[in-house]
C-alpha cells in the first residue's frame, strides 16, 4: 500500500523511529487486510447452590440487589436515534462513490535482448543499453467522491485525481462509469469530475458555520478500497488552520475513523446533510489515530461553481500583509485582546489601500464575522466574490473604526502573499547586539530605514526574530531616516521598556516587539 503524505521522512531516520505525518487519504495500489476471528463462546447455565453456605450467599445477593436503585430502561428517543443513524447512513452511502484514478508511470527500461551473459560480453553493455526500451506500467489510486448534482457532477480531493490519465467511478448501485476531470483547486485540495448519468442521488447541503464541538457525525467513504464504509464520531474542533496541508485552511476536525481511501468522501450530520469533504489525517504511522480533517461545506459550496463554470477558482483579494497578534503586540497597540489580524503593510492601489486601511490597523471583523487570526481572514477574503462590498471593523489608535472595502480579484503575482515573518519573541534587552548600515538606493520606497547586517546570537533582537537583511523602518511608531537617527533613538530608550519596531522583509513589512 502506498499513501500520499505531505511530510516526508527525514533522511537517515531509522526504521523504528516514529515521526508525525500529515497523510492525504488517497490510496495507491492494493491493500491487504488481515483479520482474526475471536473464539466462539456460550453462556453457561448457573448451577444451583449445593450447600447451605452457598444458599445463604445467594439469598444475601438477592437482598443486596433489592436495595439497589431500579434499572433505567432505554427511552424511546434513544431507540429513534438508532433508526436515524441507519437512515442517514443509507442516504449518504447512495451519494458517495468510489474513484479509481489511473496514471501511467515510466519504469526502468527493460531490454528486449536475450538475458545471456555471453551475449552481453560479446556485444558489450553499450550495445544493450541502446536497445533498451522504457516500459509503462499503470499506477492506480483509490479515493472517494460525493455526488453533488443529479446530472453527474462529483466533488472529491485534488490529490485523488491529480495527474490521472483515466478516472473510473463506481456508484452505489454497482454501475462503473468513466469520468471526466472538470477542474481542480490545489489551494483547497478540491476537484470536480463528471460522469454521464442522470437521476443520481444527492445529499442536502449543511451549514458548516453553525457546527458545534461535540456534534455527532458520520464519515462515509471507501478506505483501502472497502466500498461504502460508514464510521461515527464527533466534531472535535472547528476552524482548524495552520495545519500545513493547503493554502486555505478552515478544517473541521473529527474523531470519526478515517483511513487512506476516504479522501473525497462525505462528512454528514444527523440531519443527513453534507457538512464536509474528508481530506487528511494526522498520524504517526500513516493510519488512523483519532485526528482527521474535513473541508467545511461552506468552502466546498464556494469552490464548486467556479470549477464547473471556469475550471478554476476566482478568489477575492484585500491587498494587505498581515500577521498574528501576540500579547506583547496587543499591549503595544492598546488592543483589547489578541483576536484579529495585524496589518503590516498595505498595497497602495489595492482594495485595502483605496478603502483607507493603514499599517498598524488590526482587522477585528470581516463582513460581520469575527476574525480569529490571519489565516482565518485570508480564508474569508478568498471566499468572497470579487467586486463585493464588505464592511470591516478595525482597531486603530485605541478605538474601533468602521470601513467598507470593495474586494478585488487576486492577481497572480501576489497570490502567495499573506502572513509573513515570525511572531514576536520576548527578549531581555531592547536593540542590544544589532549592527546596522545605511539602506542602498531603491531598497525602500522613500529611502528611509537602516539595514540589519548582524544580529548577535541570543540577543533580544535575535530572540525577537530579527535577521540580517531586515530593514528597520520604525522604532516605536517613529520613522528611522539614517544610522545616526537609529543610534539616537536607541540611546534614548528605557532599558526596561518594550520596543515596537517595524521592519521590511522581502516584499512585505511586519511589526515585532522586542521585550527586555
Amino acid at each position: 500500500m502506498r499513501t500520499l503524505r505531505y511530510v516526508r521522512r527525514p533522511a537517515g531516520a531509522g526504521k523504528g523511529q516514529l515521526f508525525m505525518r500529515m497523510v492525504l487519504l488517497g490510496v495507491l495500489g492494493l491493500a491487504t487486510v488481515q483479520c482474526s476471528q475471536a473464539p466462539s463462546s456460550s453462556t453457561p447455565s448457573t448451577p444451583a447452590p449445593s450447600s447451605p453456605m452457598a444458599q445463604a450467599t445467594s439469598h444475601a445477593a438477592v437482598a443486596l440487589a433489592s436495595d439497589a436503585p431500579p434499572i433505567v430502561k432505554v427511552s424511546t428517543p434513544l431507540l429513534a436515534s438508532n433508526e436515524t443513524f441507519i437512515k442517514v447512513a443509507k442516504d449518504a452511502m447512495a451519494s458517495v462513490v468510489n474513484i479509481s484514478a489511473t496514471k501511467r508511470a515510466a519504469q526502468a527500461p527493460e531490454s528486449s535482448l536475450p538475458d545471456d551473459p555471453l551475449f552481453r560480453r560479446f556485444f558489450g553493455e553499450e550495445f544493450e543499453r541502446r536497445f533498451k526500451q522504457p516500459r509503462q506500467q499503470p499506477e492506480q489510486g483509490l479515493g472517494s467522491g460525493v455526488i453533488v448534482s443529479q446530472d453527474g457532477y462529483i466533488v472529491t480531493n485534488n490529490h485523488v485525481v491529480e495527474q490521472a490519465d483515466q478516472l473510473m467511478v463506481l456508484l452505489g448501485d454497482k454501475r462503473k462509469l468513466p469520468a471526466t476531470l472538470i477542474g481542480t483547486d490545489p489551494k483547497t485540495d478540491l476537484a470536480v469530475i463528471k460522469i454521464d448519468a442522470t437521476g443520481l442521488p444527492t445529499l442536502p447541503w449543511g451549514n458548516s458555520t453553525t457546527l458545534e464541538v461535540g456534534e455527532l457525525v458520520l464519515a462515509v467513504g471507501n478506505p483501502f478500497g472497502l466500498n461504502q464504509t460508514v464510521t461515527m464520531g464527533i466534531i472535535s474542533a472547528v476552524g482548524r488552520a495552520n495545519v500545513g496541508i493547503v493554502d486555505y485552511e478552515n478544517f473541521i476536525q473529527t474523531d470519526a475513523a478515517i483511513n487512506p481511501g476516504n479522501s473525497g468522501g462525505a462528512l454528514v450530520n444527523l440531519q443527513g446533510q453534507l457538512i464536509g469533504i474528508n481530506t487528511a489525517i494526522f498520524s504517526r504511522t500513516g493510519g488512523y489515530m483519532g485526528i482527521a480533517f474535513a473541508i467545511p461545506s461552506q468552502m466546498v459550496e464556494h469552490v464548486i461553481p467556479s470549477l464547473i463554470g471556469h475550471g478554476k477558482v476566482n478568489r477575492g483579494w484585500l491587498g494587505v500583509s498581515i500577521q498574528d497578534i501576540s500579547p506583547e503586540l496587543a499591549s503595544q497597540f492598546d488592543a483589547p485582546d489578541t483576536q484579529g489580524a495585524l496589518v503590516g503593510d498595505v498595497f497602495s492601489t489595492s482594495p485595502a489601500g483605496l478603502a483607507g486601511l493603514q499599517r498598524g490597523d488590526i482587522i477585528r471583523t470581516y463582513n460581520k464575522v469575527q476574525v480569529n487570526n490571519p489565516t482565518h481572514l485570508r480564508t474569508l477574503v478568498a471566499d468572497t466574490a470579487p467586486n463585493t462590498s464588505v464592511p470591516l471593523t478595525i482597531w486603530r489608535n485605541g478605538k474601533e473604526v468602521s470601513l467598507s472595502v470593495s474586494i478585488g480579484e487576486m492577481p497572480k503575482d501576489v497570490a502567495s502573499l499573506g502572513k509573513v515573518g515570525p511572531d514576536s519573541i520576548q527578549g531581555d534587552h531592547a536593540l542590544a547586539g544589532l549592527t546596522v548600515e545605511p539602506v542602498k538606493p531603491g531598497q525602500t520606497a522613500d529611502g528611509h530605514g537602516v539595514v540589519v547586517t548582524q544580529v548577535e546570537p541570543n540577543s533580544p533582537g535575535d530572540r525577537a526574530g530579527l535577521r540580517p537583511g531586515d530593514i528597520l523602518i520604525e522604532i516605536n511608531r517613529k520613522v528611522i531616516r539614517s544610522v545616526e537617527d537609529f543610534e539616537q533613538r536607541a540611546s534614548d530608550l528605557d532599558a526596561t521598556a518594550s520596543v515596537l519596531v517595524l521592519i521590511q522583509r522581502g516584499k512585505g513589512t511586519i511589526f515585532l516587539t522586542i521585550k527586555p
